[in-house]
């Protein structure tokens, strides 16, 4: 089949490459704009319009999908299907009847759990012993289309949500293929989503990464974990910002929540059951370090909290 490709972070980049080798032909990609990144924040391209650019594979950046221009120059692709992973923008009616197979979108999670911006993140958030990845229909709602296909992939205990994706976006590219390679056979059929277990994954916000000690230390591990490696979970102390990259739960108990205990090799902070063991934590301004490396500079003093 001749594809058009949407998609724009790392983590749709396995799916293009993967379909860069199979029997299709990709004579498009559609991302996002160049983005302001790095210190000096120049624009930068997306991670798939560089993949792109290097296989020598036309590339339209439009800043909506609505627009004339986009919408003209995709009709004259005369795409068989438009495969979507993490494209970043909602593809209007006119636009998802362009190509005559439909835009086929690869979401991490098991649809109809976790529709939204952030599936990976709030499956480890809410304690999930199992996620996957969902080859589906596009439609003008979220994540509400018909389903082509479903892979499983076990959550283990130390993930972040960086571990997560990476493995989910390469077990999801050879979904994503084998789902294309069943369309052109005529051997799949989109199933409607069931109505029960819905459950929605909006994008993750600074507030959402800001820790709560007084929750119980499982649900400090799962929170610091759903926001490795962003946006950051994070705590204050001393009136700035402390990002923490780690927070391991341990027998330590007796502090009150958000209160440090520091030995000589080890910095442990109370819950609201529990205690935790932080690992690499991030000074605002300041390059990430291990955290018994940071107490000793800081020279915590006894009963210091983090809020």
């Amino acid at each position: 089949m001749r594809l058009v490709f949407a998609g724009t972070p790392q983590a749709a980049v396995p799916s293009l490459q993967a379909l860069l080798e199979s029997r299709h032909e990709v004579i498009g990609v559609v991302t996002r704009p160049d983005a302001p990144a790095g210190r000096g924040r120049s624009l930068r391209p997306s991670p798939v319009k560089q993949v792109a650019v290097e296989a020598g594979i036309e590339v339209a950046t439009p800043k909506h999908p609505r627009e004339d221009d986009f919408q003209q120059w995709l009709r004259a692709q005369a795409p068989d299907a438009c495969p979507v992973v993490a494209y970043g923008a909602l593809v209007p009616r006119p636009v998802l009847d362009i190509p005559a197979n439909g835009w086929i979108n690869l979401h991490f999670s098991l649809l109809p759990a976790w529709r939204g911006a952030a599936p990976v993140q709030h499956a480890l958030l809410h304690g999930d012993d199992v996620t996957g990845a969902t080859t589906f229909l596009l439609e003008e709602g979220m994540d509400t289309g018909p389903v082509l296909g479903t892979m499983t992939e076990t959550i283990r205990p130390t993930d972040t949500a960086g571990d997560l994706l990476e493995r989910l976006a390469i077990a999801g590219a050879g979904l994503l293929v084998a789902t294309l390679d069943a369309i052109e056979e005529g051997t799949v059929t989109a199933v409607p989503q069931p109505a029960e277990g819905v459950s929605m994954a909006p994008k993750i916000s600074v507030d959402d990464a800001r820790i709560r000690w007084h929750e119980p230390a499982f649900a400090v591990d799962r929170r610091v974990r759903a926001c490795t490696p962003g946006p950051g979970a994070w705590t204050s102390f001393r009136d700035a910002r402390l990002k923490v990259q780690a927070a391991r739960p341990t027998e330590q108990d007796g502090l009150a929540p958000g209160e440090l205990r520091v030995t000589k090799n080890a910095v442990y902070v109370g819950t609201g059951a529990g205690g935790v063991e932080l690992g690499v934590v991030q000074p605002h301004g300041k390059k990430a370090v291990n955290a018994a490396d940071w107490a000793r500079g800081a020279r915590i003093e006894e009963r210091e909290m983090l809020v």
